[in-house]
Protein backbone atom coordinates (compact mmCIF):
# COMPACT_ATOMS: atom_id res chain seq x y z
CA UNK A 1 0.00 0.00 0.00
CA UNK A 2 2.67 2.68 1.09
CA UNK A 3 4.12 1.60 -2.40
CA UNK A 4 1.41 2.47 -4.31
CA UNK A 5 1.03 5.84 -2.35
CA UNK A 6 4.61 6.93 -1.93
CA UNK A 7 4.89 10.44 -3.52
CA UNK A 8 1.19 10.88 -4.47
CA UNK A 9 -0.18 14.76 -3.25
CA UNK A 10 -2.85 14.64 -1.48
CA UNK A 11 -5.29 17.89 -1.07
CA UNK A 12 -6.33 17.44 2.50
CA UNK A 13 -9.45 20.29 3.20
CA UNK A 14 -10.60 19.77 6.97
CA UNK A 15 -11.73 23.28 9.23
CA UNK A 16 -10.11 21.75 12.68
CA UNK A 17 -6.51 22.71 13.12
CA UNK A 18 -5.94 19.13 15.63
CA UNK A 19 -7.66 16.79 12.93
CA UNK A 20 -5.44 18.26 10.55
CA UNK A 21 -2.61 17.46 12.21
CA UNK A 22 -3.51 13.77 12.23
CA UNK A 23 -4.45 13.68 8.92
CA UNK A 24 -1.19 15.44 8.14
CA UNK A 25 1.10 12.73 9.77
CA UNK A 26 -1.34 9.60 8.73
CA UNK A 27 -0.57 10.85 4.94
CA UNK A 28 2.96 11.29 5.91
CA UNK A 29 3.51 7.61 7.62
CA UNK A 30 2.01 6.43 4.07
CA UNK A 31 4.78 7.81 2.34
CA UNK A 32 2.25 10.75 0.75
CA UNK A 33 3.06 14.69 0.11
CA UNK A 34 0.20 16.66 1.43
CA UNK A 35 -1.55 19.98 -0.51
CA UNK A 36 -2.86 22.23 1.86
CA UNK A 37 -4.03 22.10 4.63
CA UNK A 38 -7.42 24.20 3.30
CA UNK A 39 -9.89 24.94 6.04
CA UNK A 40 -11.90 27.26 3.87
CA UNK A 41 -14.00 26.51 0.40
CA UNK A 42 -12.25 29.71 -0.97
CA UNK A 43 -9.09 28.47 0.28
CA UNK A 44 -9.26 24.93 -1.45
CA UNK A 45 -10.75 26.30 -4.61
CA UNK A 46 -7.65 28.50 -4.96
CA UNK A 47 -5.19 25.29 -4.45
CA UNK A 48 -6.76 22.84 -6.69
CA UNK A 49 -6.27 25.94 -9.54
CA UNK A 50 -2.98 26.23 -8.53
CA UNK A 51 -1.66 22.77 -7.49
CA UNK A 52 -1.30 18.92 -8.88
CA UNK A 53 -3.39 17.18 -7.26
CA UNK A 54 -3.46 13.03 -7.15
CA UNK A 55 -6.62 12.66 -4.89
CA UNK A 56 -8.32 14.49 -1.86
CA UNK A 57 -9.57 14.36 1.53
CA UNK A 58 -12.85 16.30 2.59
CA UNK A 59 -14.05 17.34 5.60
CA UNK A 60 -17.72 17.84 4.90
CA UNK A 61 -18.30 20.96 7.43
CA UNK A 62 -15.88 23.60 6.88
CA UNK A 63 -16.98 26.51 9.34
CA UNK A 64 -20.52 26.58 8.33
CA UNK A 65 -20.35 25.89 5.09
CA UNK A 66 -20.50 22.42 2.97
CA UNK A 67 -17.35 21.76 1.26
CA UNK A 68 -19.63 20.20 -2.09
CA UNK A 69 -17.89 23.44 -4.25
CA UNK A 70 -14.80 21.60 -3.18
CA UNK A 71 -16.23 18.69 -4.41
CA UNK A 72 -17.65 19.56 -7.83
CA UNK A 73 -14.11 21.17 -8.39
CA UNK A 74 -12.14 18.21 -8.11
CA UNK A 75 -14.89 16.10 -9.72
CA UNK A 76 -14.55 18.19 -12.60
CA UNK A 77 -10.86 17.66 -13.03
CA UNK A 78 -11.05 14.37 -12.80
CA UNK A 79 -9.52 14.21 -9.52
CA UNK A 80 -10.91 11.23 -7.38
CA UNK A 81 -11.78 12.30 -3.19
CA UNK A 82 -13.07 10.65 -0.27
CA UNK A 83 -15.47 12.54 2.15
CA UNK A 84 -14.53 12.35 5.79
CA UNK A 85 -17.73 12.80 8.22
CA UNK A 86 -18.40 11.71 12.15
CA UNK A 87 -22.20 11.54 10.91
CA UNK A 88 -21.95 8.79 8.37
CA UNK A 89 -23.46 8.79 5.12
CA UNK A 90 -26.27 10.93 6.72
CA UNK A 91 -24.08 13.80 6.82
CA UNK A 92 -23.58 13.26 3.64
CA UNK A 93 -26.41 15.35 0.99
CA UNK A 94 -27.84 12.84 -1.09
CA UNK A 95 -26.40 13.71 -4.43
CA UNK A 96 -23.20 13.16 -3.17
CA UNK A 97 -23.49 9.50 -0.99
CA UNK A 98 -22.19 8.00 -4.11
CA UNK A 99 -18.74 8.99 -3.88
CA UNK A 100 -16.65 7.52 -1.09
CA UNK A 101 -16.89 8.21 2.58
CA UNK A 102 -14.46 7.26 6.07
CA UNK A 103 -16.63 7.69 9.05
CA UNK A 104 -14.70 9.58 12.02
CA UNK A 105 -12.61 8.77 13.97
CA UNK A 106 -10.29 6.37 11.32
CA UNK A 107 -7.04 4.62 11.09
CA UNK A 108 -4.17 4.88 9.02
CA UNK A 109 -4.80 1.85 7.64
CA UNK A 110 -8.09 2.71 6.57
CA UNK A 111 -7.29 6.07 5.04
CA UNK A 112 -4.29 4.18 3.19
CA UNK A 113 -6.84 1.21 2.15
CA UNK A 114 -9.08 4.33 0.50
CA UNK A 115 -7.20 6.45 -1.23
CA UNK A 116 -5.17 3.19 -2.99
CA UNK A 117 -8.95 2.56 -4.37
CA UNK A 118 -9.18 5.59 -5.33
CA UNK A 119 -5.53 6.02 -7.02
CA UNK A 120 -6.40 2.25 -8.52
CA UNK A 121 -9.59 3.39 -9.82
CA UNK A 122 -8.01 6.50 -11.60
CA UNK A 123 -5.30 5.10 -12.61
CA UNK A 124 -7.17 2.11 -14.55
CA UNK A 125 -8.83 5.25 -16.13
CA UNK A 126 -6.21 7.17 -17.18
CA UNK A 127 -4.56 3.89 -19.23
CA UNK A 128 -7.49 3.66 -21.01
CA UNK A 129 -7.83 7.19 -22.09
CA UNK A 130 -6.87 8.05 -25.88
CA UNK A 131 -4.05 9.46 -26.77
CA UNK A 132 -3.75 13.56 -25.96
CA UNK A 133 -4.81 15.95 -28.46
CA UNK A 134 -2.52 18.07 -30.47
CA UNK A 135 -1.18 20.83 -28.24
CA UNK A 136 -2.27 23.76 -30.78
CA UNK A 137 -2.01 27.29 -29.50
CA UNK A 138 -5.64 27.59 -29.01
CA UNK A 139 -5.37 24.50 -26.36
CA UNK A 140 -2.04 25.67 -24.31
CA UNK A 141 -4.14 28.86 -23.78
CA UNK A 142 -7.40 26.74 -22.36
CA UNK A 143 -4.91 24.84 -20.31
CA UNK A 144 -2.70 27.96 -18.90
CA UNK A 145 -5.88 29.60 -18.38
CA UNK A 146 -7.70 26.49 -16.06
CA UNK A 147 -4.28 26.66 -14.39
CA UNK A 148 -4.29 30.32 -13.27
CA UNK A 149 -0.93 30.83 -15.46
CA UNK A 150 0.04 34.64 -16.79
CA UNK A 151 2.27 34.98 -19.37
CA UNK A 152 5.24 37.13 -20.00
CA UNK A 153 7.83 38.24 -22.57
CA UNK A 154 10.93 39.86 -21.72
CA UNK A 155 13.09 41.41 -24.60
CA UNK A 156 16.71 41.56 -22.49
CA UNK A 157 18.01 44.02 -24.55
CA UNK A 158 15.30 47.41 -24.17
CA UNK A 159 13.92 45.76 -20.72
CA UNK A 160 10.48 45.58 -22.10
CA UNK A 161 7.53 43.33 -20.67
CA UNK A 162 4.83 42.35 -22.86
CA UNK A 163 2.16 40.55 -20.85
CA UNK A 164 -1.15 38.74 -21.65
CA UNK A 165 -4.14 39.88 -19.80
CA UNK A 166 -3.84 37.29 -16.58
CA UNK A 167 -0.44 38.92 -15.88
CA UNK A 168 -1.72 42.63 -16.22
CA UNK A 169 -4.61 41.93 -13.84
CA UNK A 170 -2.50 39.98 -11.26
CA UNK A 171 -0.10 42.98 -11.16
CA UNK A 172 -2.67 46.02 -11.10
CA UNK A 173 -1.20 47.56 -14.51
CA UNK A 174 -3.03 49.17 -17.35
CA UNK A 175 -2.94 47.16 -20.82
CA UNK A 176 0.02 47.45 -23.05
CA UNK A 177 3.66 46.94 -22.97
CA UNK A 178 5.75 48.06 -19.67
CA UNK A 179 9.06 47.76 -18.22
CA UNK A 180 10.66 46.09 -15.68
CA UNK A 181 10.90 49.68 -14.02
CA UNK A 182 6.98 49.84 -13.84
CA UNK A 183 6.47 46.38 -12.50
CA UNK A 184 9.22 47.64 -9.79
CA UNK A 185 6.47 50.25 -8.45
CA UNK A 186 4.84 47.28 -7.32
CA UNK A 187 7.03 45.08 -5.74
CA UNK A 188 7.49 45.14 -2.18
CA UNK A 189 10.24 47.33 -0.97
CA UNK A 190 11.57 44.72 1.24
CA UNK A 191 12.30 42.20 -1.86
CA UNK A 192 13.14 44.44 -4.39
CA UNK A 193 16.61 44.66 -4.67
CA UNK A 194 16.38 40.59 -4.46
CA UNK A 195 13.97 40.26 -7.85
CA UNK A 196 16.41 43.00 -9.40
CA UNK A 197 19.32 41.22 -9.08
CA UNK A 198 17.87 37.49 -10.30
CA UNK A 199 16.22 38.78 -13.24
CA UNK A 200 19.46 40.45 -14.04
CA UNK A 201 21.69 37.51 -13.20
CA UNK A 202 19.62 35.46 -16.05
CA UNK A 203 21.16 37.45 -18.79
CA UNK A 204 23.87 34.74 -18.46
CA UNK A 205 22.18 31.87 -15.85
CA UNK A 206 21.55 28.46 -17.85
CA UNK A 207 18.87 26.37 -17.23
CA UNK A 208 15.15 26.40 -15.75
CA UNK A 209 15.04 29.90 -13.61
CA UNK A 210 12.51 30.92 -10.50
CA UNK A 211 12.03 33.21 -8.23
CA UNK A 212 9.17 34.04 -5.90
CA UNK A 213 8.39 37.46 -4.22
CA UNK A 214 5.57 39.95 -2.88
CA UNK A 215 3.57 42.69 -4.69
CA UNK A 216 1.26 45.35 -3.16
CA UNK A 217 -2.10 45.69 -5.83
CA UNK A 218 -3.17 48.61 -3.81
CA UNK A 219 -3.50 47.77 -0.07
CA UNK A 220 -3.58 43.56 -1.54
CA UNK A 221 -0.34 41.28 -0.73
CA UNK A 222 0.34 39.43 -3.22
CA UNK A 223 2.54 36.56 -3.72
CA UNK A 224 4.04 35.59 -7.30
CA UNK A 225 6.47 33.29 -8.94
CA UNK A 226 8.24 34.30 -11.97
CA UNK A 227 9.41 31.16 -13.92
CA UNK A 228 11.89 31.34 -17.17
CA UNK A 229 14.92 29.61 -18.72
CA UNK A 230 17.97 31.70 -19.29
CA UNK A 231 19.96 30.23 -21.21
CA UNK A 232 20.74 31.69 -25.05
CA UNK A 233 19.57 28.55 -26.92
CA UNK A 234 15.49 29.48 -25.25
CA UNK A 235 15.92 33.43 -26.14
CA UNK A 236 14.33 34.13 -29.63
CA UNK A 237 15.53 36.89 -31.06
CA UNK A 238 16.88 38.31 -27.92
CA UNK A 239 13.31 38.14 -26.23
CA UNK A 240 12.99 35.96 -22.90
CA UNK A 241 10.03 33.61 -22.14
CA UNK A 242 8.05 32.94 -19.48
CA UNK A 243 5.15 32.85 -16.48
CA UNK A 244 3.97 34.17 -13.54
CA UNK A 245 2.34 32.47 -11.23
CA UNK A 246 0.27 33.84 -8.25
CA UNK A 247 1.18 31.38 -5.05
CA UNK A 248 -0.32 33.31 -2.25
CA UNK A 249 -2.77 30.63 -0.92
CA UNK A 250 0.60 28.40 -0.90
CA UNK A 251 2.38 31.12 0.82
CA UNK A 252 0.37 31.29 3.52
CA UNK A 253 -0.21 27.54 3.73
CA UNK A 254 3.41 27.46 4.16
CA UNK A 255 3.71 29.80 6.26
CA UNK A 256 0.25 28.13 8.87
CA UNK A 257 2.44 25.27 8.45
CA UNK A 258 5.60 26.73 10.16
CA UNK A 259 3.29 28.15 13.01
CA UNK A 260 1.37 25.02 13.75
CA UNK A 261 5.04 22.70 13.76
CA UNK A 262 6.25 25.85 16.25
CA UNK A 263 2.82 25.38 18.12
CA UNK A 264 2.99 22.01 18.45
CA UNK A 265 6.77 22.04 20.48
CA UNK A 266 5.11 24.72 22.13
CA UNK A 267 1.81 22.92 23.49
CA UNK A 268 3.98 19.90 24.56
CA UNK A 269 5.62 22.56 26.93
CA UNK A 270 2.63 23.68 27.85
CA UNK A 271 1.06 20.49 28.43
CA UNK A 272 4.15 19.74 31.25
CA UNK A 273 3.48 23.07 32.72
CA UNK A 274 -0.40 22.26 33.15
CA UNK A 275 0.14 19.16 35.06
CA UNK A 276 3.49 20.18 37.35
CA UNK A 277 0.68 23.46 38.03
CA UNK A 278 -2.14 21.63 39.01
CA UNK A 279 -0.21 18.92 40.95
CA UNK A 280 1.05 21.89 42.96
CA UNK A 281 -2.67 22.95 43.28
CA UNK A 282 -3.52 19.56 44.35
CA UNK A 283 -0.81 19.20 46.94
CA UNK A 284 -1.25 22.59 48.66
CA UNK A 285 -5.18 21.73 49.01
CA UNK A 286 -4.59 18.39 50.55
CA UNK A 287 -3.25 16.91 53.29
CA UNK A 288 -2.82 13.40 52.09
CA UNK A 289 -1.59 11.36 49.08
CA UNK A 290 -4.63 9.53 48.82
CA UNK A 291 -6.46 13.11 48.83
CA UNK A 292 -3.67 14.62 46.74
CA UNK A 293 -4.30 11.56 44.29
CA UNK A 294 -7.96 12.26 44.31
CA UNK A 295 -7.78 16.04 44.09
CA UNK A 296 -5.41 15.50 40.48
CA UNK A 297 -7.69 13.14 39.33
CA UNK A 298 -10.84 15.15 39.48
CA UNK A 299 -9.03 18.45 37.78
CA UNK A 300 -7.75 15.96 34.74
CA UNK A 301 -11.28 14.95 34.54
CA UNK A 302 -12.84 18.91 34.21
CA UNK A 303 -10.12 19.44 31.46
CA UNK A 304 -11.34 16.10 29.77
CA UNK A 305 -15.13 17.05 30.17
CA UNK A 306 -15.01 20.28 28.59
CA UNK A 307 -12.96 18.39 25.67
CA UNK A 308 -16.31 16.05 25.52
CA UNK A 309 -18.33 19.33 25.63
CA UNK A 310 -16.85 21.35 22.63
CA UNK A 311 -16.94 17.51 20.37
CA UNK A 312 -19.59 16.80 17.88
CA UNK A 313 -22.36 14.41 19.25
CA UNK A 314 -22.72 11.94 16.35
CA UNK A 315 -26.01 12.13 14.71
CA UNK A 316 -26.55 15.65 16.18
CA UNK A 317 -24.51 18.18 14.12
CA UNK A 318 -26.87 20.75 15.54
CA UNK A 319 -25.84 20.44 19.08
CA UNK A 320 -24.36 23.11 20.54
CA UNK A 321 -22.48 24.14 24.36
CA UNK A 322 -23.21 27.01 26.50
CA UNK A 323 -20.38 29.92 26.84
CA UNK A 324 -20.85 29.41 30.28
CA UNK A 325 -20.72 26.06 30.26
CA UNK A 326 -17.89 25.91 28.34
CA UNK A 327 -15.86 28.63 30.68
CA UNK A 328 -16.95 26.95 33.81
CA UNK A 329 -15.36 23.16 32.66
CA UNK A 330 -12.50 24.80 31.39
CA UNK A 331 -11.47 27.03 34.39
CA UNK A 332 -12.59 24.32 37.00
CA UNK A 333 -8.85 22.85 37.39
CA UNK A 334 -7.97 26.31 38.97
CA UNK A 335 -11.00 27.58 40.73
CA UNK A 336 -9.57 26.22 44.26
CA UNK A 337 -11.21 24.54 47.54
CA UNK A 338 -12.38 27.78 48.79
CA UNK A 339 -16.36 27.68 48.95
CA UNK A 340 -17.86 26.92 45.68
CA UNK A 341 -14.63 27.23 44.43
CA UNK A 342 -13.90 30.94 44.36
CA UNK A 343 -10.48 31.47 42.89
CA UNK A 344 -12.43 31.74 39.30
CA UNK A 345 -15.38 33.96 39.08
CA UNK A 346 -17.49 33.59 35.66
CA UNK A 347 -20.37 35.47 34.93
CA UNK A 348 -21.98 35.49 31.30
CA UNK A 349 -25.24 35.55 29.78
CA UNK A 350 -26.73 32.86 28.25
CA UNK A 351 -24.92 32.55 24.91
CA UNK A 352 -24.69 29.65 22.35
CA UNK A 353 -21.34 28.44 21.31
CA UNK A 354 -21.58 26.33 17.82
CA UNK A 355 -19.07 23.24 17.35
CA UNK A 356 -16.34 25.46 15.23
CA UNK A 357 -16.45 28.34 17.77
CA UNK A 358 -16.27 26.36 20.86
CA UNK A 359 -13.10 24.46 19.55
CA UNK A 360 -11.23 28.11 18.55
CA UNK A 361 -12.39 29.62 22.45
CA UNK A 362 -10.80 25.80 24.08
CA UNK A 363 -7.79 26.39 22.50
CA UNK A 364 -7.47 30.41 23.55
CA UNK A 365 -8.86 29.90 27.33
CA UNK A 366 -6.67 27.06 27.10
CA UNK A 367 -3.61 29.47 26.19
CA UNK A 368 -5.06 32.07 28.42
CA UNK A 369 -5.21 30.00 31.48
CA UNK A 370 -1.76 28.51 31.03
CA UNK A 371 -0.11 31.78 30.63
CA UNK A 372 -1.73 32.74 33.98
CA UNK A 373 -0.83 29.58 35.79
CA UNK A 374 2.83 30.49 34.61
CA UNK A 375 3.30 34.08 35.07
CA UNK A 376 0.09 35.13 36.54
CA UNK A 377 -2.64 35.57 38.91
CA UNK A 378 -3.19 32.04 38.57
CA UNK A 379 -0.58 31.27 40.22
CA UNK A 380 -1.14 32.29 43.45
CA UNK A 381 -3.25 30.79 46.30
CA UNK A 382 -6.05 33.08 46.49
CA UNK A 383 -9.49 34.03 44.08
CA UNK A 384 -7.74 36.20 41.77
CA UNK A 385 -9.76 35.99 38.24
CA UNK A 386 -12.76 37.17 36.83
CA UNK A 387 -14.43 36.29 33.35
CA UNK A 388 -17.45 38.48 32.48
CA UNK A 389 -19.12 38.82 29.51
CA UNK A 390 -21.84 41.52 27.90
CA UNK A 391 -23.95 41.20 24.54
CA UNK A 392 -25.69 43.03 22.39
CA UNK A 393 -27.14 42.02 18.82
CA UNK A 394 -23.47 42.24 17.37
CA UNK A 395 -21.36 41.46 19.33
CA UNK A 396 -20.36 39.58 22.31
CA UNK A 397 -17.29 40.96 25.09
CA UNK A 398 -15.34 38.79 27.21
CA UNK A 399 -13.57 40.54 29.72
CA UNK A 400 -10.44 38.05 30.98
CA UNK A 401 -9.23 40.04 34.77
CA UNK A 402 -6.61 39.16 36.80
CA UNK A 403 -5.85 40.50 40.21
CA UNK A 404 -4.02 39.73 43.10
CA UNK A 405 -0.84 38.11 41.17
CA UNK A 406 2.67 38.50 40.49
CA UNK A 407 3.55 42.08 39.07
CA UNK A 408 2.83 42.22 35.51
CA UNK A 409 5.17 43.13 32.69
CA UNK A 410 4.40 43.74 29.49
CA UNK A 411 6.58 41.11 26.94
CA UNK A 412 8.67 42.80 24.66
CA UNK A 413 9.38 41.52 21.05
CA UNK A 414 7.69 39.42 18.88
CA UNK A 415 4.59 37.58 19.16
CA UNK A 416 4.97 33.93 20.85
CA UNK A 417 3.52 31.05 19.02
CA UNK A 418 0.82 30.88 21.62
CA UNK A 419 0.01 34.35 20.93
CA UNK A 420 -0.16 34.08 17.70
CA UNK A 421 -2.31 30.98 17.72
CA UNK A 422 -5.06 33.00 20.18
CA UNK A 423 -5.21 36.17 18.08
CA UNK A 424 -4.89 33.86 15.01
CA UNK A 425 -8.19 31.67 16.17
CA UNK A 426 -10.13 35.23 17.67
CA UNK A 427 -9.63 37.08 14.63
CA UNK A 428 -10.40 33.97 12.14
CA UNK A 429 -12.78 31.68 13.22
CA UNK A 430 -14.55 34.11 16.14
CA UNK A 431 -14.49 37.30 13.30
CA UNK A 432 -12.91 39.28 16.67
CA UNK A 433 -10.12 40.99 18.13
CA UNK A 434 -7.99 40.69 21.10
CA UNK A 435 -6.67 43.68 22.65
CA UNK A 436 -3.91 43.32 26.24
CA UNK A 437 -3.70 45.69 28.97
CA UNK A 438 -0.96 45.24 31.00
CA UNK A 439 -1.40 46.83 34.38
CA UNK A 440 0.89 46.09 37.53
CA UNK A 441 -1.66 44.88 39.57
CA UNK A 442 -2.70 42.80 36.44
CA UNK A 443 -3.47 42.11 33.41
CA UNK A 444 -6.82 42.84 31.35
CA UNK A 445 -8.22 41.18 28.17
CA UNK A 446 -10.99 41.61 26.22
CA UNK A 447 -12.33 39.54 23.53
CA UNK A 448 -14.39 40.98 20.91
CA UNK A 449 -16.39 37.95 19.13
CA UNK A 450 -18.63 38.12 16.52
CA UNK A 451 -22.05 36.52 17.93
CA UNK A 452 -23.00 35.53 14.25
CA UNK A 453 -19.97 33.49 14.48
CA UNK A 454 -19.90 32.53 17.62
CA UNK A 455 -23.15 30.07 16.50
CA UNK A 456 -21.33 28.46 13.74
Amino acid sequence: MTEQLSGRRILVVQDEVMVSWMLEDMLGQLGCAVVGPAARVEQALAIIDAEEIDAAVLDVNLNGEKSYPVADALAARGVPFVFSTEYGTKGIGEAYRRHPMLQKPFKSVTLGEALGTLLSAGDRETAQKAPPAVWDANRLRIATDAAGVALWSWNVDTDAISTDERAHGLWGVPDGPVTFTDLSANIHTEDLDRVRAAFASTREALGAYEVEFRILCGKELRWVSARERGDDQDIVGRIMFGVFLDVTERKMAEDAREMIAGEMAHRVNNLFSIASALAMISERSTETSKEMSKDFRLRLSALNRAHDLVRPVVGDPEKAAHLADLLALLLAPYAGDGPGGDRVLVTVPELVVGEASATALALVVHELATNSIKYGALSTATRTLDVSCVADDREAVITWRERGGPEVIAPKGNDGYGSRLVTGAVAGQLGGSIDFEWLSKGVTIVLRISKAQLRT
